[in-house]
């Protein structure tokens, strides 16, 4: 029987979101394919190091330690290497204890036409016109934001946040505040709306997909008094009162609760996101991740109006 991936939580990741590439890709772009096929040949037992998306994807992993014998959450490698050049990678994976066993090597063609082949509810990568070209085409991904922040916590949680709109949610209350800038406009078409849910936004599947994860700890959770769950899930959003209850009224629709949910009322994110200290955090808009970039991985969404300027 083939291995089925429908049923769990995948991730579709390009090797530039997971380690850092900035030697090979210095060479690619200047010496071209040719000198970097012999460099990526001559460095193929010299791990590459840890990139943005590393830390986030290692505690991803660590999460099938639920059921071992049929883990929740796959991720699979989508490169734009060739098999030949992808070797480094793989071996590089295989080093820091990864288990990533599947992947697809295109060879400089775009990844996210294998988005569907694959099911994946997240694709990750720092190319920007490989993840425009897959939410153009109405596929969740987000693009891994180049930062400094290296991960040094030895606790075992997975903290994750999502903005809401344009990320969890559509983008229709964006548009309203977005086409009137006027906050009173735009609180009261919530006010008007409250009990309406939002549609689902690029992020909504993969949302699901970890409430599915948590519901798996809780129970593991219940039955194994020494094991205690890893993933909290929060959701930072510019929105405050009275437009949370919207956002409110709208999980319990979709049968999901997070674990915080911080409603600013356009107070800066960077200094709350320093507390809450997710390891990735997803938001539509750049102009929000400017100042989180230096404090924790950040992927921007390119979803919706905000981006279509």
């Amino acid at each position: 029987m083939a291995y089925e991936l429908d049923k769990r939580l995948v991730v579709g990741l390009a090797s530039s979101a997971l380690f850092d590439l900035t030697d090979p890709d210095r060479v690619f772009r200047e010496q071209g394919e040719s000198t970097y096929r012999e460099f990526q040949r001559e460095h193929e037992r010299e791990p590459l190091k840890p990139g943005v998306a590393f830390p986030f994807i290692k505690r991803l992993l660590s999460l099938n330690e639920i059921r071992p014998d049929d883990p929740p959450i796959e991720v699979v490698l989508l490169s734009r290497n060739d098999p030949d050049t992808g070797m480094r990678v793989m071996r590089s994976i295989q080093h820091h204890g990864l288990n990533i066993t599947r992947a697809a090597f295109l060879q400089g063609r775009n990844p996210h036409k294998f988005i569907p082949a694959f099911s994946v509810n997240l694709f990750l990568s720092g190319n920007e016109d490989d993840v425009n070209q897959a939410i153009a085409e109405g596929y969740p991904a987000g693009q891994v934001l180049s930062a400094d922040h290296v991960d040094d916590e030895d606790d075992h949680e997975l903290r994750i946040a999502f903005d809401f709109d344009g990320v969890l949610a559509d983008d229709e209350s964006e548009t309203v505040y977005q086409e009137s800038r006027d906050l009173e406009t735009f609180n009261e078409h919530e006010r008007q709306h409250i009990d309406v849910p939002h549609k689902p936004g690029p992020l909504k599947v993969f949302l699901d997909k970890l409430s599915e994860v948590q519901a798996l700890e809780e129970a593991r959770a219940a039955e194994d008094a020494d094991y205690t769950p890893k993933l909290r899930i929060a959701i930072v959003t510019a929105r405050g009162a009275p437009a949370h209850e919207r956002v409110i009224n709208t999980m319990r629709t979709w049968g999901i609760t997070v674990n915080e949910a911080l409603f600013l009322g356009g107070v800066e994110k960077r200094r709350s996101l320093e507390v809450l200290k997710p390891h990735i955090f997803f938001d539509d808009q750049r102009s929000h991740l400017v100042e989180t970039t230096g404090v924790l991985p950040s992927v921007h969404v390119p979803f919706g109006i905000a981006n279509r300027a």
